[in-house]
Formats: C-alpha cells, sequence, structure tokens
C-alpha cells in the first residue's frame, strides 16, 4: 500500500494528522450490512515486514531515523509511534461512532413508501347502481387515486433526491477517508521497520559488548549493565508489536471502508433506478391505464347496447314464431274435430245400448209382476171360497 506523499516519522507523542482526524469526513453506513461468508482456509503466507513495502525514499528515511532512536530513553521508548497509533486510535473511534449513529432507515421507509404508493393504484373499487354510473364511478376513482398517489410519489421522490445528495457525499468522503487510512498505515509501517533496525543493530552491537565485558569483568554492574540493556530491547521490542496490532487494525480499516462506501454507492443507485426509471415507467402507465379505462367503457356501452338489441330480436322473433304457429294451427283445424265426433258417438251408442237394456229390464219385470198378480189374484180367489164352505 502506498501513497503519493512520504509520511514523516517523529519521536513526539503528539500524531501529526491530529487536524487530519479532526477533519475527517463524516461517516454513513447502511445498517443491512451482512457479513462476507467466510472463504474456506488455506495455506496463508504470512505478510513480512522489512523494507521491501517501501520506496527508495521511504528507505533513506527510516534508515536515517532509525539511527536516532535511543531505547536507553525511557520515554522515547514509551512515546515511540505513539502518534501514528493516536491517529489511529481518533480515526478508528470517530468510525465507529459514526457506525452506531448513522441510521439509513428514512431511505428504506422512502422506497417502501413509493412501493406501496405505486402498487396500490387501481386496488380500489366503488359500488355503484347500473352498468354505466359504475363506470363512471371506477374512472372517477382511477383518476383520483393517479392524483394522490402522483402527489405522494412526487414528495417521496424529492425525499430520495435529498437522500441521494447525502450519499453522494459519503461515498466521495469515503474516498478521503481510504486515503488517510493509507497514510496511517503507511507511518506506522515505517515506525515498525526502523524500530526493528534499530533493535537488530542495539542486539548486535551494544547489548553484545555489554555481554562480553560482564562476563570478562564478572562485576556485579557490569552484569547489571547488561540486564538492563536487554530489559530496554525486551521494552522497546513489545513497543514494536504493539504498533503491529494497531498497524493490523489500519489494515482492516482499509476494506472495511471499501465496503461501506459500496453499500452508500448500491443505496445511490438504487435511487437513481428508482428516480430515472421506476417513477416516469409508473407515470406512463397510469396514462395508459386512464386511456385503457375510456376506451373499455365505450367498448362496454357499445356491447350493451348491441346486447340488449340482439337480445329484443331475438324476442321478438320467438314471439312472432310462436304468433304464427298458433295462428296456422288455428287456421288448419276443422269447425268440429274428428275426435269430437268420435267422442259424441260413441256416446250416442253406449246411450243407445243402456236404453236398450233398461227397455228389456222393464219388459223382463213387467212379465214377472203380471205372473206374480195372476198368482196373488189366484191365491185371493182361493181364500175367499174357503171362507163359505
Amino acid at each position: 500500500m502506498a501513497d503519493n506523499t512520504t509520511p514523516r516519522l517523529t519521536l513526539d507523542s503528539e500524531p501529526e494528522t491530529a487536524a487530519a482526524v479532526q477533519e475527517a469526513p463524516t461517516l454513513t453506513l447502511d445498517g443491512t450490512d451482512a457479513p462476507a461468508a467466510e472463504p474456506e482456509k488455506s495455506a496463508v503466507e504470512p505478510v513480512v515486514v522489512d523494507d521491501s513495502m517501501l520506496t527508495e525514499d521511504e528507505k533513506k528515511q527510516v534508515n536515517d531515523f532509525s539511527q536516532k532512536i535511543d531505547i536507553t530513553d525511557s520515554n522515547i521508548v514509551l512515546q515511540y509511534g505513539s502518534a501514528a497509533q493516536k491517529s489511529v486510535s481518533s480515526f478508528s473511534e470517530n468510525a465507529l461512532s459514526k457506525v452506531r449513529t448513522k441510521d439509513l432507515g428514512a431511505v428504506g421507509q422512502d422506497l417502501t413508501e413509493l412501493v406501496v404508493e405505486l402498487k396500490g393504484f387501481g386496488t380500489e373499487e366503488k359500488k355503484g347502481f347500473g352498468f354505466f354510473k359504475k363506470s363512471r364511478s371506477k374512472l372517477e376513482v382511477m383518476k383520483a387515486q393517479y392524483a394522490k398517489a402522483e402527489t405522494n410519489v412526487e414528495k417521496i421522490a424529492q425525499n430520495l433526491e435529498n437522500h441521494q445528495i447525502t450519499l453522494m457525499k459519503d461515498v466521495a468522503m469515503f474516498d478521503q477517508m481510504y486515503e488517510l487510512n493509507l497514510k496511517y498505515y503507511k507511518e506506522l509501517t515505517m515506525y515498525i521497520i526502523a524500530g526493528k533496525k534499530r533493535l537488530a543493530e542495539v542486539r548486535a552491537t551494544d547489548l553484545e559488548a555489554l555481554r562480553q565485558k560482564a562476563e570478562k569483568s564478572g562485576k556485579a554492574e557490569d552484569a547489571q549493565a547488561y540486564n538492563d540493556m536487554v530489559q530496554m530491547c525486551e521494552r522497546f521490542e513489545k513497543k514494536l508489536h504493539d504498533l503491529e496490532l494497531t498497524r493490523v487494525i489500519s489494515v482492516q480499516m482499509g476494506p472495511q471502508i471499501r465496503l461501506l462506501q459500496n453499500n452508500d454507492t448500491l443505496m445511490v443507485e438504487k435511487i437513481q433506478s428508482s428516480l430515472v426509471n421506476t417513477i416516469p415507467l409508473w407515470k406512463s402507465q397510469m396514462v395508459l391505464a386512464l386511456g385503457l379505462e375510456h376506451s373499455r367503457q365505450a367498448t362496454a356501452a357499445q356491447a350493451a347496447v348491441t346486447e340488449t338489441t340482439n337480445e329484443l330480436l331475438k324476442k321478438n322473433a320467438d314471439m312472432l314464431k310462436m304468433g304464427t304457429i298458433a295462428t296456422a294451427k288455428e287456421a288448419e283445424r276443422s269447425v268440429v274435430d274428428i275426435e269430437t265426433l268420435q267422442h259424441t258417438n260413441e256416446q250416442l251408442i253406449s246411450t243407445l245400448d243402456e236404453v236398450l237394456n233398461i227397455q228389456r229390464e222393464g219388459a223382463a219385470k213387467r212379465k214377472a209382476a203380471e205372473a206374480e198378480l195372476g198368482r196373488i189374484e189366484g191365491e185371493l180367489k182361493q181364500k175367499l171360497m174357503e171362507l163359505h164352505k
């Protein structure tokens, strides 16, 4: 990771870029960030922090600076690289505070309201009386809905444009933040390399000389001096380790900034698509819908007239058919139907048969009565004769 400007190393505790940190751009985040899936673990070659990471100018500055490091000075060891550490710490705290306070819920809410408005058009139905009144009511409802939806959509679009401007500024600020983080990263790298160079030199020269002196003299003060130098080297080594940890934090900040920037960029593109594609397309479709409703009503009205005419013609034809057939049947009928004559003849024959039977029974009864009368008369006569004997 390289920067256009070479960082300046210092032994002071105050960070050189404190003002830059204060002026760092305001962070904005998309709260819907999803953690990336972990890739399959494979053998990773560790990164070695050495001169290969530096340019020629940076190498020269590191070599010159390493000669100024006095690891026997506790204050220098304590403050070594703290300027860059404070810069990264302030940078991270600033970013974290913005992550916590940033809320893009308004953007999501506006987009949701936009979808509701676009989908809600034409869903409401009004009841009317009769075909034509129902059609007029539906058209009036559509017009009213369109007017209301258009007003709401324009308001939402204005809000989205404001969000888009803010997000575009944030995207530009993320670029500035990324470059600032590169500078901190490079400073830490140079501090670490310079410190390692100086530590190696001290251990190879001063520390080795003290060890040899203590071994030769056998004096306690020489052994103590050697032990003190060992402790100082270890303390300085721990300080370099702290710088390496801070450097890793700076390394991690790079992709994190890009991820946040990418989220805002995607949101800007989503808003742009809604403004230049979705909303104009919706408006054109609404105009078509109103025009189609006009055509549908005219077609439906004509269809209703045609249907009514056809129904009347069918009914008239049916009535004419029925009347014609009835008239024809009556015209073809005789004055007296044959069935009526047959029935009358059958009834007449039946009547004559019954009269004949009645006459026969009457004759038989009269003949029987005549015989009975003769018998009665004979009995009476016989009885009278018996009375005078």
